[in-house]
């Protein structure tokens, strides 16, 4: 995949925020309007700067963010006069020369681009100097066009992202050989692989009659994990057959991978916000492109805007070789508005129309897990496991995930045995440590092996109040009482509104003598809302003291509290 770095990043671009006008007309509708950006709700930020807009049409704020939210919207068109009107009154902006951009490149109006350019209408190094080749490209000029990708290329920072779209720009007027041999390049100068390249250079070199070279070329970027439109890709070539050249066919197409490629570099290193103005950026430009489409649709759930994320994962096409993730990626939303149940009859019609892709089934039954509808969840992960591969990745996750659903159905063999066959695929994984070491500690079982486990665990997640929690609690159980407040404290710590942490940490201090500071935890974890049997015991405790509610539940007391018999 493309590396990034701080320099990449930096040279990709940065909107400059402008500041607010002093003076506002229509102060409800601004305040509404930077309320409702906060939250990222662009549907009521768009309206209500609208509306300010109207009391105060110079204003550059508001011009600024108007434009902004359209394009989190995905409504560039509208964004189109804001914009015109903001360089209008003779001020520059990134964001609208980003919109004026599209415009023109959508409107085949290259010489616009290069105006705006020699204006200083820009939006970043990286963006305008690929760009000028693109838009050179449109123009038919492709002596230009390559001069301007290599004085990408002679930018050590750029080299990488020069040299792609060098490749994409002569095979697009057929001269495979030139792009194969970019692709060529070796790494240390910077050539890495994206989805979209390593297609494009699996493409270019079954154009040149090179099948065998483009199937080890998947391999070696994908392995065996290959989505369906990879697998698609595979056995075309697999087969010999000769696979067009359709990755990035035209001028607009390049722009569209270049604002789509800057989204992948910001992602996760810039605020989704920001990063959401190139993903719609490159799904303006084509949205044939599905792998933008879910870069948009991934980044709106993130933003927790929901229902937008599901209008733009709705718009792939079922014969898309990326519609299951497009479905995958539209339960997610649909379960994170609280809509289960619809989240469900999407999983239950993707298994019927993708039935031999495990992952359905997986996600189908953390769907179903998640409802607490464990048997049809069982069902499901079973599914699951039986169409795995045994070198994947996922099976591991699987196991472990059945295991929980075991454990919620009170089946506790079944679920040690899938905790155990997580483990065995990866042995040292801490979430399934962690759970089989803490549910062995609470059983009673095999103390040692518990405590070495949930070690191990916390040796490789020490800021984990969870795993924490469960080596504090271990020790417990063990009546290893001291050692057991210091891990527990540091638990609470780490995670200080867990009702059960702090409830653990209650019984801890109890068994140490420190009364006051116990009956002070078990407040606290009742405050933070524990489940009702919890909070009953816990208010027992508080009235009772802990070693008399052991007793009634047919357990020694500690004693050490009260320091008599």
């Amino acid at each position: 995949m493309f590396r990034r770095s701080v320099s990449a990043i930096a040279v990709a671009c940065s909107f400059a925020a402008m500041s607010p006008a002093a003076a506002d007309p229509n102060a409800g509708a601004y305040l509404a309007a930077r309320q409702a950006e906060t939250a990222h709700d662009f549907s009521e930020a768009a309206r209500y700067f609208a509306e300010s807009l109207i009391a105060d049409p110079s204003n550059l704020y508001l011009l600024d963010n108007a434009i902004a939210t359209y394009v989190s919207l995905g409504q560039i068109d509208r964004a189109v006069p804001v914009a015109e009107a903001l360089i209008g009154h003779g001020h520059k902006s990134q964001i609208a020369s980003l919109v004026l951009g599209l415009h023109n490149a959508k409107t085949d109006n290259w010489a616009a681009l290069f105006t705006a350019l020699e204006q200083g209408h820009n939006i970043g190094p990286l963006v305008d100097s690929l760009s000028q080749g693109w838009a050179h490209l449109g123009e038919g000029d492709m002596r230009r066009a390559i001069t301007s990708f290599d004085r990408v290329i002679e930018n050590p920072d750029m080299a990488i992202y020069g040299l792609t779209h060098k490749a994409y720009a002569l095979a697009s007027v057929g001269d495979f050989e030139g792009a194969a041999a970019l692709f060529a390049v070796p790494s240390d100068n910077g050539m890495r692989y994206s989805r979209q390249s390593a297609i494009a250079h699996a493409q270019i070199l079954s154009q040149l009659g090179r099948n065998p070279d483009a199937v080890d070329l998947l391999d070696r970027v994908f392995g065996s994990q290959r989505d369906p439109g990879l697998e698609a890709l595979h056995g075309q070539l697999s087969a010999g057959e000769a696979v067009a050249y359709d990755a990035v066919r035209t001028p607009v197409q390049g722009l569209a991978d270049l604002y789509h490629m800057i989204a992948g570099i910001l992602n996760g290193d810039a605020p989704d916000a920001y990063t959401l103005l190139y993903a719609r950026a490159a799904m303006y430009l084509a949205p044939e492109k599905t792998q933008a489409v879910l870069t948009t649709a991934q980044l709106l759930d993130s933003l927790g805007q929901y229902d937008l994320a599901n209008a733009v994962y709705v718009t792939v096409s079922p014969d898309d070789p990326s519609f299951h993730a497009a479905e995958l990626g539209r339960a997610d939303v649909l379960r994170a508005a609280g809509r289960d149940d619809a989240a469900i009859e999407v999983l239950e019609a993707l298994t019927r129309s993708h039935p031999d892709l495990p992952e359905v089934y997986a996600t189908k039954g953390d769907n179903l897990r998640y409802a607490g509808r464990y048997d049809e969840a069982e069902g499901a992960y079973s599914q699951a496991l039986a169409l795995y591969s045994d070198d994947n990745n996922a099976k591991w996750f699987v196991h472990y995930t059945r295991g929980i659903t075991h454990h919620k159905q009170d089946d506790w063999p079944a679920a040690e045995a899938d905790f155990r066959a997580a483990l065995s695929l990866r042995p040292d994984q801490p979430q399934v440590l962690n759970y089989l070491g803490y549910s062995l500690v609470e059983r009673g079982e095999k103390l040692d092996e518990a405590l070495k486990m949930i070690e191990t665990a916390a040796a490789a997640r020490p800021d984990n109040g969870a795993i924490i929690d469960s080596l504090g609690w271990v020790l417990f159980q063990m009546g290893q009482y001291e050692e057991a407040v210091v891990h527990l404290e540091q638990a609470a710590a780490l995670d200080p509104v867990d009702p059960v942490i702090n409830d653990h940490l209650g019984d801890a201090l109890w068994a140490v003598g420190r009364e006051i500071e116990a009956q002070f935890q078990w407040q606290r974890a009742l405050s933070f809302d524990p489940a009702e049997a919890e909070a009953d015991r816990i208010r027992d405790k508080l009235v009772r003291g802990l070693d008399l509610v052991l007793m009634d539940e047919g357990q020694a007391p500690i004693r050490l509290a009260s320091g008599d018999n």
